[in-house]
């Protein structure tokens, strides 16, 4: 009887871990045309907001710190990505008022999150 519950918990560990998702996983950061493009694995979850002229998004996903530029108007605009409690934080800052708008897609099987800027 015991090696029955035994067997059961283990088939019911190997059923749970299939269908569990795999966590999300920032790969890359680029620059295209003054679009900043983040891939990941697959889809994460997203909240954004534009706080006082800069953009925040919250990605539940996992990654590493990073940082650079990007050209707007030919004027710089410096974005991080950096650990947060609940994931990663990726802000956008500029010395003038920035408003974004972010778009998701599946390319090749991996997430592209494409953020586009402009000045307020």
């Amino acid at each position: 009887m015991g090696s029955l519950a035994i067997f059961g918990l283990m088939v019911g560990l190997m059923i749970g871990r299939l269908t569990t998702p795999e966590p999300s996983m920032l790969q890359q950061v680029e620059v295209i045309d003054g679009t900043l493009v983040a891939w990941f694995n697959n889809e994460p979850k997203l909240h954004g907001e534009i706080i006082d002229g800069s953009v925040a998004l919250l990605l539940q996903a996992q990654g590493r710190p990073q940082k650079g530029q990007l050209k707007l108007n030919g004027k710089d605009v410096n974005w991080r990505v950096r650990l947060s409690d609940k994931g990663l934080l990726l802000t956008l800052v500029a010395a003038r008022p920035l408003r974004g708008e972010w778009a998701g897609s599946e390319v090749d099987d991996r997430w592209r999150l494409e953020i586009r800027l402009q000045e307020q």
